[in-house]
């Protein structure tokens, strides 16, 4: 068997897909975490196209290995294109052993996948109502932003009490049976995280998601040491050698590879075998299509450490209608859990009728980085 052609394409605002097809007519999809910037890994993949065609695509981990030593440079659009061919060749390989890709990778831990789901509103009042509609749903988790809109122009102890506020509306609404997650998308100093970390200690959290940058392990270290809500981290982390220096130096106590940035099945199976040996859970980032959140199962079916996943629906809600056009079925979800697959593979095919309907062009993505209320650059 071997690669006859490489092809990607977008979908939607930020979802760039690889589809790669054998010789035997087998096909494999795979996607880029990339999203940022998609010219660079658009780019990457043409090049990569030429070594591709005409190889053994079982050979993955070669692979992976020959494209990631081949030049000096690295980042995130090379690691998105790699991760992206990476699920692709791991989906060809399960159809190739008719087998699904959590059993090549030692089989099943668990049956289902516990998922937390994103809520959104602009106030206390819309926050609470989009919680308790997710409960009602069926989610035992939920995650949102706690920072207002504009939060940086605010000052310290403003910025501090609207965000505790927040924290408070969410749990007061869902009462003590259901976990909530907080992310902070990376827009406080050390100091401040540790502070907001220790006001939001009663409320229970799950876990604090990136309180700051991961610029250095150093501040997550200490972040993670005084703030006294278990840390999350690592959407942003390209390698396992970034991955082992977090983990090392007890940056988190949750470890958040995207499969689709970090190196796609092969590495991320790698980087929550490493947590598992810190004694760390793995919970694969994964705001993009429903191609990965099939390729997170997969890991999720497999590595013990892996407790819980984010999940941003299936179709269902509003505007995302699309996801349920561009895949033949999506993974089932039953309260709160997404149900393991048995079909070979990541375990779902595109639609290629509703792929057509959903393409979009590259479109420039203004850099609209906010600002302080003095006109410095903060994070976003």
């Amino acid at each position: 068997m071997k690669i006859e052609s490489v092809e990607s394409f977008k979908l939607r605002t930020h979802c760039h897909v690889v589809k790669i097809e054998t010789d035997t007519g087998i096909i494999g999809i795979g996607e880029s975490g990339f999203w940022g910037f998609p010219e660079g890994t658009e780019g990457i993949l043409k090049r990569l196209t030429k070594y591709l065609l005409g190889k053994d695509p079982l050979r993955i981990d070669h692979h992976w290995q020959y494209i990631y030593r081949n030049n000096h440079h690295r980042g995130g659009a090379l690691h998105g294109a790699l991760s992206a061919i990476d699920i692709a060749l791991w989906d060809i390989k399960g159809k190739y052993f008719n087998a699904p890709v959590w059993q090549l990778l030692g089989g099943k831990c668990r049956e289902k996948v516990r998922v937390y789901m994103h809520i959104r509103g602009a106030s206390n009042e819309e926050l609470a109502e989009d919680a308790e509609e997710k409960v009602r749903q069926g989610f035992t988790a939920v995650r949102f932003s706690p920072f207002v809109p504009a939060s940086q122009k605010l000052t310290h102890s403003a910025r501090l009490k609207t965000t505790v506020n927040r924290v408070k509306a969410v749990r007061e609404a869902v009462g003590d049976e259901v976990d909530v997650l907080i992310d902070v998308h990376n827009r406080l100093t050390p100091d401040e995280a540790i502070v907001l970390g220790r006001e939001l200690v009663k409320y229970r959290l799950l876990f604090i998601e990136d309180p700051t940058t991961q610029d250095t392990v150093e501040a997550m270290a200490y972040v993670a040491a005084n703030c006294l809500v278990p840390v999350a981290t690592g959407e942003r982390l390209h390698t396992i050698f970034e991955f082992k220096s977090f983990l090392h130096s007890r940056a988190c106590a949750y470890i958040r590879p995207d499969i689709c940035l970090a190196g796609g099945i092969t590495q991320t199976k790698k980087i929550a075998a490493m947590a598992e040996a810190y004694q760390v859970i793995a919970v694969p980032h994964n705001p993009l299509s429903p191609i990965s959140t099939a390729a997170c199962v997969q890991i999720d079916a497999c590595a013990p450490n892996c407790l819980i996943q984010e999940y941003t629906g299936d179709g269902s809600l509003p505007g995302q209608e699309w996801k349920r056009e561009v895949v033949e079925a999506p993974l089932k979800l039953e309260k709160g859990y997404l149900l393991v697959p048995d079909t070979p593979g990541i375990g779902i095919t595109l639609d290629e009728r509703g792929v057509k309907k959903n393409l979009k062009e590259f479109m420039e993505r203004p850099l609209e980085t906010p600002l302080h209320e003095d006109g410095s650059v903060a994070d976003n």
